[in-house]
């Protein structure tokens, strides 16, 4: 049962979105951005808007995203439990939280359009009331990259408004979540330093902090506003708890990081008031993870019958997460110490790449060469360490995980860590060689380890099913591996499909040089290639569920079609008089001598050498579990023929001899 009683008024959590305005007024006040301008000073209405809608707008994104988090993974729908396919979606606290999302959904394009505006007015130095804001806001918005960057915020989060206004299910709520969280990839992008020298480490931390901050701060809020008083509070409350302390661990972790580039010596965060305010962050970060330690010991522990002493404590940590994000939008508009323009480098390859030339590329420099990319870097740090507690947890209750299994996947991840940040990825960046290296690993190799790892298999049996009809983890990921979309893209054949013909949609088109020189395209491309060998190999040799497989004689048929069109497309590369993404490195001038045409040769001949090698090891894989089949199955007919007496060849033997007897 449920109660229509809330654990806190909604006025309870409006006032301090106050707290908020006074911490970006206080903090823009410390480090002077509210300042006139010595030239082109755009007016004093736009030096104060600009950091207060920066915070308006962060606060509503991450209120946004907070709500159908919490909709999505924390709630249940329904008051009574049944089949999900007749769900009644009458859950008090769930209609709140999916209401309270889609107001502040409605609010966020309102505030994103007011800060396009009035950020073009401090870049231009152009007062709003200035008849030549119009015709300067279309420029603005067609021609430069800042503005073409926040045209797509306007539009992502319009659209994150209307789905959200259109939900009115469990995938509705976890749609809207994800695309809220792809609303916030371009304010990442225009984000303080994403303009900086380390361009990938800036855009990936601030990314991971937006989103962080959006799940702790806006699920706790959302969570105050609808939560309800008794029933299950406890339950949800314990779910959402496990939520923050994953956030916290990633706003630490993404502030070291973005810190880490904006300070020339520690030393500067005592002596600059953008260092002081940074102090500032990191103590109230710590006050939160205090008083998230005191609610995982106390509260937590009489919630249900006592929730005011867990309310009380919220609301505190609430007036301290609005003070935090309205420093931090102060904060994103003022200047570090460390200046946040790319270093100055005339040499194309910086240019085009934004990374600096990395030492010649000998044998050794692919195992010493590092550049973190913090999101890939913390996937498969995350990979492993949650794999690892998953089969210490079966291993606990006396249920058996294969140790080669788990070897598989932890040689899958570490192997995916060095590729996306160590060697491959640092010479990838430059040289043709380099990234398709780095492409047949990620494709073709690092898929058959994590594939034989079954991460599905072992999620499905580590963590427990919930009963109340709400989605956690398991239940997402179980959904997604038998919804009609997870099927289809998972079937063999569509698999084969997606795993070769991604390869001639990419590199013959227009996608290659979008990721060689945008992050978010080297992200996807990441991404992309990944999956489709991961999908293309557990159709094969997979035990995780989802695909229909095929039969055996099939899946080795399909198998070597696939790495057929896969040598095609390397040979193609070998011989082909043209250099690929040829206003990338055609245009490099690397120190090392490297003609991009014969680097190009070498790339050809890596993608079908190293496709030999996953060829035959998924071959011998298909043959081993082909064996074992047959095995099982001719012991399961020897344990029929034990227990009826061979009564099958009996009824053969006698059909034969009735056969005879009738042509006699």
């Amino acid at each position: 049962m449920t109660t229509t009683q809330r654990l806190l008024n909604p006025t309870g959590v409006s006032w301090p979105i106050v707290v908020g305005i006074a911490a970006t007024i206080i903090a823009g006040l410390t480090t002077g951005i509210y300042a006139e301008a010595l030239l082109a000073d755009p007016g004093a209405v736009t030096r104060w808007a600009v950091p207060l809608l920066t915070y308006g707008r962060d606060t509503v994104a991450a209120l946004t995203f907070g709500a159908f988090l919490i909709a999505a993974t924390v709630y249940s729908p329904t008051t009574e439990i049944r089949p999900r396919k007749s769900f009644t979606y009458d859950a008090p606290e769930w209609q709140r939280v999916m209401k309270f999302g889609r107001t502040t959904a409605i609010i966020w394009p309102i505030l994103e359009l007011a800060n396009f505006i009035v950020t073009y007015s401090s870049v231009a130095g152009v007062p709003l009331s200035d008849n030549s804001l119009g015709p300067g806001l279309w420029q603005f918005m067609t021609e430069i990259e800042l503005g073409q960057i926040m045209a797509w915020s306007i539009l992502l989060a319009v659209i994150v408004s209307i789905v959200a206004a259109l939900a009115s299910t469990m995938a509705g709520s976890a749609w809207t979540m994800a695309l809220s969280a792809v609303a916030m990839v371009p304010i990442a992008l225009t984000g303080h330093a994403s303009g900086a020298a380390s361009h990938t480490l800036a855009v990936s931390s601030i990314y991971i902090h937006l989103l962080a901050m959006s799940a702790w701060a806006g699920g706790l809020i959302a969570f105050l506003a609808t939560a309800p008083r008794s029933g299950r509070l406890a339950a949800y409350a314990s779910r959402y708890s496990s939520i923050a302390a994953w956030a916290l661990g990633l706003t630490i972790y993404s502030g070291f990081l973005a810190g880490f580039i904006r300070f020339n010596s520690p030393a500067e965060l005592f002596t600059s008031s953008y260092g002081r305010l940074l102090l500032v962050k990191v103590l109230a970060t710590g006050v939160l993870a205090l008083a998230g330690l005191a609610h995982r010991r106390r509260t937590l522990a009489t919630i249900e019958g006592t929730p005011r002493p867990f309310t009380k404590l919220a609301v505190g940590e609430v007036l301290i997460m609005t003070g935090v994000i309205g420093v931090a939008a102060a904060l994103s508009n003022s200047a570090p110490p460390v200046p946040q323009d790319p270093v100055p480098d005339p040499t194309p390859a910086f240019l085009l790449s934004q990374n600096p030339i990395p030492p010649y590329p000998e044998t050794i420099n692919y195992l010493t060469q590092w550049r973190i990319e913090p999101i890939l870097a913390f996937a498969a740090v995350v990979g492993i360490v949650q794999y690892v507690r998953w089969v210490r947890r079966l291993n606990a209750r006396g249920d058996e995980w294969r140790n080669w299994r788990a070897f598989s996947w932890i040689a899958g991840m570490v192997l995916f860590f060095w590729v996306t940040n160590g060697g491959p990825a640092v010479y990838g960046a430059v040289l043709f060689s380099a990234h398709m290296l780095m492409h047949m690993i990620l494709a073709m190799v690092i898929p058959i380890l994590l594939v034989l790892g079954a991460p599905v298999s072992l999620l499905a049996r580590a963590i427990p099913a919930r009963t109340d009809g709400s989605r956690g983890g398991r239940e997402i990921i179980l959904a997604v591996a038998h919804s009609k979309y997870g099927a289809f893209w998972a079937h063999p054949v569509i698999a084969a499909v997606n795993f070769a013909g991604s390869l001639i949609l990419f590199y013959f088109t227009d996608l290659f040089y979008l990721s060689l020189t945008t992050h978010v395209g080297h992200l996807l491309m990441v991404l992309h290639f990944t999956l489709a060998g991961y999908m293309f190999t557990n159709a094969l040799i997979g035990i995780d569920p989802g695909p229909t497989r095929p039969a055996y004689p099939l899946r080795i048929l399909l198998l070597f079609a696939t790495m057929a069109f896969h040598a095609f497309f390397g040979i193609a590369v070998i011989s082909s008089t043209s250099v690929l993404a040829n206003e990338f490195f055609g245009w490099l001038g690397l120190p090392w001598g490297v003609n991009a045409l014969a680097d190009q040769e070498v790339g050809g001949a890596i993608t079908w050498g190293i496709g030999e090698f996953p060829t035959v090891a998924l071959a011998i894989s298909v043959a081993i579990m082909w064996g074992r089949s047959e095995d099982k199955v001719a012991k399961q007919i020897d344990r029929r023929a034990d227990r009826d007496d061979d009564a099958e060849l009996k009824a053969y033997n006698e059909m034969l001899a009735a056969r005879a007897k009738g042509r006699g």
